[in-house]
């Protein structure tokens, strides 16, 4: 990772306006995340986890202060970054490979370069059987996984991921987080992952960024290590087993300010 920054957050501000008045969003947001970092962003409902991700990706524009990718001001969507939501919104109708194609479609990218990658990240992803198969063929891990390829196969530097595994059963998010995890750090990208899941966000990311009550703001950042793996990073299950995981998880649920109030 160099110094510059891949993405940055600048005393970012953001209010909507409604017909009952002006909400506050984000206050005064600040972030730096290097090339090649996996970034979680954790907070209570309505903090603004989403829209942050919605700024780095263009869809909206701050108030006040500034987004940068590359030290550019971020003026809209771009093919640098790629968004995968909490829903698969794969087309019934389209075979798994036309739907990895989508996006690279959309954006008017070399259609045959584009199904060479389709075609490997499917094989890579243990769905080589399935690419002329339909989504209801799936099941809601795989499903999940040809979200992720298509994704990929417009190759984006910055991956934004916003409840990718919260539609899931726990044991398929277990083995899906794993599975993703090494995914994207094979592959090299800057990924900013929001969850409100505290053991994810400790088991996959590098830093883990707290938001707090709306309007959010960062009210504390973890760097994330497992010095008992004697140097080599353990898979996010194997995160759970280790001894660090546990304070990572009380100190961060105590920020969170999700406590019952009697």
């Amino acid at each position: 990772m160099g110094n510059e920054p891949k993405v940055e957050l600048r005393e970012v501000n953001l209010r909507h306006f409604t017909a009952e008045g002006e909400i506050e969003a984000l206050s005064r947001v600040s972030l730096r995340i290097a090339c090649g970092e996996f970034v979680s962003i954790v907070g209570q409902s309505g903090c603004g986890k989403s829209t942050l991700l919605s700024l780095i990706a263009g869809i909206l524009r701050p108030t006040e202060g500034e987004v940068l990718i590359d030290g550019r001001p971020v003026q809209g969507p771009s093919r640098q970054v790629g968004y995968m939501l909490q829903q698969d919104y794969l087309f019934e109708w389209r075979t798994i490979l036309d739907n990895v194609l989508l996006g690279a479609e959309i954006q008017g990218l070399d259609l045959k370069a584009a199904r060479r990658r389709a075609e490997a990240l499917l094989e890579r992803y243990g769905l080589g059987d399935f690419i002329y198969g339909f989504p209801h063929q799936l099941s809601g891990g795989m499903r999940q996984r040809v979200a992720l390829a298509r994704t990929l196969c417009t190759e984006p530097e910055i991956l934004l991921l916003d409840e990718p595994l919260s539609a899931l059963d726990f044991q398929t998010r277990l083995a899906l987080a794993d599975e993703m995890a090494a995914i994207l750090r094979r592959e090299g990208k800057t990924v900013i992952l929001v969850t409100h899941d505290i053991s994810e966000a400790i088991s996959m990311a590098d830093r883990v960024i707290v938001l707090s009550r709306r309007p959010g703001r960062v009210k504390a950042e973890h760097a994330i290590a497992y010095p008992s793996g004697g140097g080599r990073r353990p898979t996010p299950f194997e995160t759970r087993s280790a001894p660090e995981f546990g304070a990572y998880f009380n100190h961060i649920w105590g920020e969170l300010e999700v406590h019952v109030r009697r």
